[in-house]
């Protein structure tokens, strides 16, 4: 049931939270539309509730909050699904404090395939898995983003993505690199597909908190100024595994 404003004022922060994450259960991999309906109808006012509450409003805070592993639970970002099979308990956003971060997900499709024999067949198959290397800073109170690389490999399904194998292919990335962005090589991927990673990569992403805590968050996004406003909430993840 649709709360309220003036029920919502009435709700502890944390129940404000548990009622975001219990109504997008499972809700994730649903078509984009449908989410960016789902947004405005259903999770735009605890959102502007929280926001309102929000215990670090200002971007140089926050700074020492992110640190570490996150979990995406839902997602409004369009370019999270430009690839079919993703899997939302293989995808995470690691920040390090060298001013780098990455946003890594598995694409493995078939991996939700019920019957047990498929599965199996799934496990054998190749799954994809790709990274996004950005650079974050925080200047006269704005989060300043820049996409810096784009890194895909291709492992077996059957072996998961942890978080300490995604955490270590990060590290090794970022120490391959330089500081300064550059055209990404995409491979295994159709021309279309390709052509819209390279489109997203160019841009300068906006970045804003409407609500930030060590535990969870509340992400405002855009690709570019005029692209329509994307909304994630992430929950921290143990760094282990």
């Amino acid at each position: 049931m649709l709360l309220k404003p003036e029920q919502l004022n009435h709700k502890s922060t944390e129940e404000l939270k548990q009622e975001l994450l219990q109504l997008v259960q499972d809700q994730d991999l649903q078509p984009l539309k449908q989410k960016v309906q789902f947004y405005e109808d259903q999770l735009a006012p605890i959102v502007t509730e929280l926001s309102r509450r929000n215990p670090y409003p200002q971007a140089e805070d926050q700074l020492p909050i992110i640190l570490g592993v996150w979990k995406p639970i839902w997602s409004s970002i369009p370019f999270q699904d430009i690839l079919p099979g993703r899997s939302p308990e293989q995808s995470y956003q690691i920040f390090h404090d060298d001013g780098f971060y990455a946003n890594i997900a598995r694409y493995a499709p078939g991996s939700k395939l019920k019957l047990s024999w498929l599965q199996k067949l799934a496990s054998i198959l190749l799954a994809f898995d790709l990274m996004i290397v950005q650079k974050y800073a925080v200047k006269d109170g704005q989060w300043l983003i820049e996409n810096i690389a784009i890194k895909q490999a291709l492992r077996w399904q059957g072996i998961p993505l942890s978080v300490a194998k995604a955490d270590h292919w990060f590290t090794k990335i970022v120490s391959q690199k330089t500081t300064t962005a550059n055209e990404p090589e995409i491979e295994n991927l159709n021309r279309s597909t390709a052509k819209r990673i390279k489109t997203a990569f160019r841009a300068t992403p906006e970045f804003e908190h409407l609500y930030i805590d060590r535990d969870f968050r509340i992400v405002k996004t855009r690709r570019e100024a005029k692209q329509r406003a994307s909304y994630t909430i992430v929950v921290r993840r143990e760094e282990k595994g």
